[in-house]
């Protein structure tokens, strides 16, 4: 289930509702029989970075920009209406349709126009498995390039990179992502102070060379009490996967 082909203790898959499987197969099988090439990103990514499942309700579908069109007309032939009368939305970047309450975005470009999809996206992207249906997922750097930029005042995506660096964070190609930020290195350096402060000790089993390449000190082991007091800092909610017990959801 995981690109890695690590055993999960949670399989994530089966935590969903039946209900919203329903609707997101009908949507999956919409776009692929479309012929339009998709990669899962959001919660179904990061689900399969880290084994662990929280109930969004929505389930996202990059496409390149090109077809986001057709994507949208098979969603439309599938059932699927337009959410913007529910909820006006930004549609430079974004397609959101709904079913039964149920969003499914079709996505092409980043909220902020920094970056569209491209077929190195594509290139990258391994498969999962999601109750018999074989898919891609965003790459972990993309994945982490995108999630960088949600910084705002109602919302903040820095909790999902956290959770991805406690899980597989030495498998992350640092070299990559660094390449796709460019100038944008700072907002990267940000987040591994956070990191930093919050767990330390899995913060210390990220490479060496990338500290040294971002100029930042290695940090030392930590003590866990200090972990679970700072999770809460952040959140009282039960987001951080690592302290939860492996069979539990994680809280939005």
């Amino acid at each position: 289930m995981s690109p890695q082909g690590s055993q999960l203790k949670f399989r994530w898959a089966d935590a969903m509702s039946e209900a919203e499987w329903t609707i997101y197969r009908r949507a999956i099988q919409a776009v692929r029989n479309a012929n339009i090439p998709f990669l899962l990103g959001g919660g179904f990514a990061l689900a399969t970075f880290t084994g662990r499942w929280r109930d969004t309700k929505d389930i996202d579908f990059y496409v390149m920009p090109q077809a986001r069109a057709a994507a949208v007309s098979a969603l439309r032939r599938a059932g699927f209406k337009d959410y913007y009368k529910r909820r006006p939305y930004d549609r430079r970047w974004i397609y959101r349709s709904v079913r039964s309450d149920v969003i499914v975005d079709i996505i092409w470009s980043m909220a902020n126009r920094r970056a569209r999809v491209d077929k190195l996206w594509f290139d990258r992207a391994q498969p999962v498995l999601v109750r018999g249906e074989e898919l891609r997922v965003v790459p972990m750097e993309e994945f982490i390039w995108c999630k960088l930029y949600i910084l705002q005042r109602d919302h903040c995506d820095w909790t999902d990179i956290f959770n991805l660096l406690c899980s597989s964070g030495p498998q992350v190609n640092w070299k990559h992502l660094i390449e796709r930020l460019k100038q944008d290195t700072p907002l990267l350096i940000a987040a591994l102070h956070v990191y930093t402060w919050l767990c330390p000790g899995c913060a210390a089993q990220l490479p060496k060379n990338l500290w040294q390449r971002l100029g930042m000190r290695r940090p030392p082991g930590e003590d866990p009490r200090v972990l679970l007091r700072r999770v809460r800092y952040l959140d009282s909610r039960a987001w951080f996967a690592s302290l939860q017990p492996v069979h539990k959801k994680l809280e939005v």
